[in-house]
This record gives structure tokens, C-alpha cells and sequence, in this order.
């Protein structure tokens, strides 16, 4: 039993870590700006989930490959395909919606209290 988990503590570790790995080499050996290797981290999620790639990384390595943002991409398409699924052409609008609420308002509110409890100043200064 111990060797379970610790298996699967081991296979969420890589996975994530490589996840994270390749975005810090895309920033370090790149000229793209982070926001557009994070646009990049969606856009691979949702292309990986709608060929149903991603879901069975989802099935090995669980937290692993949910938690980074190619997991947000792939909770994004699978909530469209299950509104489309649902409520025909309108899901494409509101699943993905309903499927990152969770995640987005969590995004909201820490941003906002980050915000009011941070002193912003210019880079470089």
C-alpha cells in the first residue's frame, strides 16, 4: 500500500516537473515572453484533448498533469465537448465555462488580494 503512493507521488513528481521544465527551458532558451508560453501550455492542453491524448497523461500521473495549465486546456475541451454533448452548438460557448469556474474565480480572487496586499513597482527600480 505504501508503495502505491509513493508510486503515484512519483509519477505526478515527473510529470508535473517535466511540465514545468519545458516552460522554464521555453523561457531560457527562447525569445518568447512568458505570457505567450502560457497561452502556448492552454492551446497544448486543448489540442492534446481533443485528439484524447491528454486524458490518459490525466489517468497516469493525476495532479501531475491537471494542475498545470495544459490541464486548464484540457478541462477547458473537455467542458466544451460535454456542452456540446449536453445543449448542442450553445455548450461550445458555456462548457468550457462551467467546467474552469472553479479555477477561474479561484484565479480572481487570490489576483485581487495579491493586488491589495503588494506594493507594485517598475521593474528595474
Amino acid at each position: 500500500m505504501v508503495w502505491q503512493s509513493m508510486w503515484m507521488y512519483l509519477k505526478v513528481f515527473v510529470v508535473g516537473g517535466a511540465l514545468c521544465a519545458i516552460g522554464e527551458l521555453l523561457c531560457l532558451l527562447t525569445k518568447l515572453t512568458p505570457a505567450r508560453i502560457l497561452v502556448a501550455y492552454i492551446l497544448t492542453g486543448v489540442a492534446l484533448s481533443a485528439f484524447g491524448l491528454y486524458g490518459p497523461l490525466v489517468d497516469f500521473a493525476g495532479a501531475g498533469a491537471t494542475v498545470p495549465l495544459t490541464g486548464f486546456g484540457h478541462s477547458l475541451c473537455q467542458g466544451v465537448i460535454h456542452g456540446v454533448q449536453e445543449r448542442g452548438w450553445i455548450g461550445a460557448f458555456c462548457g468550457g465555462l462551467t467546467a474552469t469556474a472553479g479555477g477561474i474565480a479561484a484565479a480572481i480572487f487570490f489576483g485581487t488580494i495579491v493586488a491589495l496586499v503588494s506594493k507594485p513597482r517598475m521593474k528595474g527600480r
